[in-house]
């Protein structure tokens, strides 16, 4: 089915490019050759050339809200004492130059902090800082495994 795909876009490419004219091109008659004891035959008409298909030119649309020169200053903060989740993130743009910095606390209790810049002279970087855990991770409380319960066989069940 996928070969039947490929080939039918194939032939609509070719025939689009002006590849397989569009138009069919008029045939003749194969010329008899002239002997000298026939007489000669009517000249006939060259074959018709197809044109190749014009192709039409697109506009393209300009954008009305479109900024040469965007800019953008965007933070927040998260501290929640229930779940333990404590994030923030600020980042701000000039143009094509973007710099900002996210952190949060990891599995473990440190702080992730990661500081980055972008922009099309020196592509994306970031930094990467680690600080030590502020407060105590809370730690799991052991559970004691649970003793299988047992099995009663299906015909003790049942009494005739």
């Amino acid at each position: 089915m996928v070969f039947k795909l490929v080939s039918a876009l194939a032939l609509v490419a070719v025939v689009s490019a002006g590849v397989i004219p569009s138009s069919p091109i008029a045939y003749h008659a194969p010329v008899a050759p002239v002997y000298a004891h026939t007489a000669p035959l009517a000249p006939v008409a060259p074959v018709a050339y197809a044109a190749p298909i014009a192709k039409a030119v697109v506009a393209k649309a300009v954008d009305a809200d479109y900024d040469p020169n965007p800019q953008y200053n965007y933070s927040y903060d998260v501290q929640d004492a229930i779940t333990g989740d404590n994030k923030q993130q600020q980042e701000s743009r000039n143009g094509d130059a973007v710099q900002g910095s996210y952190s949060f606390i990891e599995a473990d209790g440190t702080r992730r902090i990661v500081e980055y810049t972008a922009d099309p002279v020196n592509g994306f970087n970031a930094v990467v800082h680690k600080e030590p855990a502020n407060v105590a991770v809370k730690a799991v409380a052991h559970v004691a495994p649970v003793a299988p319960v047992a099995h009663v066989a299906p015909a003790a069940l049942y009494h005739h």
